[in-house]
């Protein structure tokens, strides 16, 4: 006690904020992880394959993550109530009750547009082979989805209440499981059959149920967990705090959906370039996504943290928790710039071998995109928790709009005109990204430094 005394509320907020962001950051590079083992299974079932899982995954993936966006309201709702009242059982039970009911309801929608995904596939202009393969795989795959979309309810659960650990821990499990079930149906190893593709898409969803397995495991074995009984009359509606998830949590979806549409019609435009050009954009993005996963972490850590002191209506512990946060992102994402800058080729050498000769063409574009990756690195970090700690003020309509106009405007307008009516090229392209996640940061970060002119405190006596 004395020891926490003599610290500065700095230096307890910049404890606090770590101590919630490393388990969940590591929790979203393990995740990565699992979806690479997908790839590196099916990769050896020749480019047909891959290519199929890689359409299928695409539209599953942005499925879940959207989903996912519109259920993880329920982390800010839940620190705001332990903010405001430090054993709030009932109102904890009924956001995750709710969130529960929500992650269910979305699940269905997106099993339901997965279902069609071969009609999809050939709206977008992909051949009908293709089209074939890539419906049906995702016609396997969807039955992942609502588990998945639960499992991201109890993660939040769990990272609000001070146990982000479990979610580490778990996914580095889950990480073994999709190896185990990914060697078993996709070329049948103990006694298993050999699946092929839809192996693969089997993998996914037994891993999927072992992962909510697990949360429903953890939150029953731990004794602060288990007293919020958060499974216990799940049939009850709670319609106003549905309603108010619902509410706050569509702009995050939308959100993700538009920043997920911005790297996917990028990837278009370097279609439209060169095969080159595509290949070393598609291993660059691989290696910025691998850098984002920590300040995603720290942004989660800070719409906790944030909420936390909302609810308390502690408006100087708010400023503290969100500027903490951009301050560990952007210093983070100062080291992994200096990496891409200095040491490209220990980067590519995760996904390629940069030194083999079929491989320069792409390597070249790769180093030279990352030159511009390294350059928006610090924006990318300080958007993500800018965007989390307003998210923790329960603020998402604005960032939404923000996010839309940053993204679709300057962004893909710039990507649009260097890619294709200047010599840059593909480097032009990068550079559109670059200035969408610059003019994204610089206007979350000002919303939030004008958070009390806005409006978005809470009174003091909250």
């Amino acid at each position: 006690m004395s020891e926490t005394r003599a610290l500065s509320p700095w230096r307890i907020e910049l404890r606090e904020t770590l101590r919630l962001a490393w388990p969940l950051a590591l929790a979203n590079l393990l995740q990565m992880l699992v979806h690479a083992v997908d790839v590196i299974f099916v990769a050896r079932l020749g480019e047909r394959e891959l290519a199929a899982s890689a359409l299928g995954i695409a539209l599953f993936g942005l499925l879940m993550w959207a989903f996912s966006g519109l259920t993880g309201i329920v982390a800010a709702l839940i620190a705001e109530e332990l903010g405001r009242r430090r054993h709030a059982v009932r109102q904890v039970r009924r956001s995750v009750r709710m969130g529960l009911w929500l992650a269910v309801a979305s699940g269905v929608v997106g099993m339901a547009i997965c279902w069609q995904g071969e009609a999809l596939m050939l709206l977008s202009g992909q051949s009908a082979e293709l089209s074939a393969r890539a419906g049906d795989f995702l016609r396997i795959i969807m039955w992942a989805m609502i588990p998945m979309v639960l499992a991201s309810v109890l993660r939040n659960f769990v990272s609000a209440l001070g146990r982000p650990i479990f979610a580490t821990a778990i996914t580095g499990l889950a990480l073994g499981a999709s190896l185990l079930f990914n060697w078993m149906f996709v070329f049948g190893n103990l006694g298993a059959p050999a699946l092929g593709l839809e192996g693969s898409a089997l993998a996914s969803v037994l891993t999927s149920v072992f992962v909510l397995t697990s949360y429903v495991v953890a939150i029953g074995a731990d004794r602060r967990l288990r007293r919020y009984r958060v499974f216990g009359n799940w049939w009850r509606p709670e319609w106003s705090r549905l309603r108010e998830i619902v509410t706050l949590g569509s702009p995050v979806m939308i959100i993700i959906i538009a920043e997920a549409g911005l790297f996917s019609g990028a990837a278009l435009l370097m279609g439209r370039i060169g095969e080159s050009e595509l290949a070393g954009h598609t291993v660059a993005l691989q290696i910025a996504a691998l850098a984002f996963q920590v300040p995603f972490g720290v942004g989660q850590a800070a719409t906790i943290r944030v909420g936390y002191h909302f609810g308390a209506g502690d408006h100087a512990a708010i400023g503290r928790a969100g500027w903490i946060g951009i301050g560990v992102a952007a210093g983070f994402m100062c080291l992994t710039a200096a990496l891409m800058i200095f040491a490209p080729m220990l980067l590519l050498q995760i996904y390629v071998d940069p030194f083999a000769p079929e491989n320069s063409a792409m390597v070249g574009f790769a180093v030279a995109y990352m030159l511009v990756a390294a350059g928006f690195q610090l924006f990318d970090g300080v958007q993500a928790v800018a965007a989390g700690a307003l998210r923790g003020l329960q603020d998402t309509r604005v960032p939404m709009l923000i996010a839309i106009f940053s993204y679709w405007v300057p962004g893909y307008g710039v990507a649009i005109w260097l890619g294709f009516y200047t010599p840059l090229k593909g480097t032009g392209v990068w550079i559109g990204l670059a200035i969408g996640l610059v003019f994204a940061a610089g206007l979350l970060t000002y919303r939030w430094a004008r958070r009390e002119t806005f409006g978005l405190l809470p009174s003091p006596s909250a």
